[in-house]
């Protein structure tokens, strides 16, 4: 059902909505394609958790100690995640860039509030010239706050001046858009792209 208000501002995640990531991108190429082993790597060494840190404000000098220490053997895996993250965020999510583009043309004002390493990010926002159509971005390893905490969403409505009842959340994450949604905004759990410019005519958006 469509909601008793409409939006009128949106607010993108980034990994897995606009930006294609996934560190079996990388460790796929260094495990030579074995599956078995690069799973068991990504489920003990660099796992969610531990990459997870970077992106609530470790610095990757810290995590690389971290894992090396645990893993000595590893070590020249466990670094190339750093040196070689651009592997695993190949490309654009074309179709959802596009439905950005709509939105921009528009006049939509558009957001972006990811959970991202401050480190990664700096190095990465120049191979997406979409980030810049952003009125303001949120990095979580920038504030050390992460999604799903409500902390960081006050501080992107704070500091940019949003109303969260006027403004749509997407996010590939439930647990993201379940926040969101606590926080008082519209959210979409993004799907696919076509799913996603679906949900923003309904809200009147597209």
């Amino acid at each position: 059902m469509a909601p008793a208000f409409r939006p009128e501002i949106a607010v993108f995640d980034l990994g897995g909505v606009l930006i294609d990531w996934d560190p079996r991108y990388l460790y796929r190429r260094l495990f030579a394609g074995d599956e078995a082993a690069m799973e068991e790597f990504l489920s003990t060494v660099c796992t969610p958790e531990w990459n997870r840190a970077q992106d609530a404000g470790r610095s990757f000098a810290e995590a690389e100690a971290e894992a090396i220490a645990r893993h000595p053997d590893k070590r020249d895996l466990i670094t190339a995640w750093w040196r070689h993250f651009d592997e695993m965020a190949p490309t654009a999510i074309e179709g959802t860039v596009a439905v950005l583009a709509r939105l921009r043309e528009r006049g939509v004002p558009i957001y972006a509030l990811s959970n991202w390493s401050a480190e990664t990010f700096a190095v990465s926002r120049a191979r997406f010239p979409f980030l810049e159509w952003f009125r303001g971005i949120v990095v979580s390893g920038q504030e050390r706050l992460i999604k799903p905490d409500p902390r960081i969403f006050a501080v992107l409505v704070e500091r940019y001046g949003i109303d969260p009842a006027r403004a749509v959340f997407i996010d590939d994450v439930a647990t993201n858009t379940a926040a969101a949604e606590a926080f008082g905004m519209h959210t979409i759990h993004f799907a696919s792209p076509a799913q996603l410019a679906q949900e923003l005519e309904a809200v009147g958006l597209l």
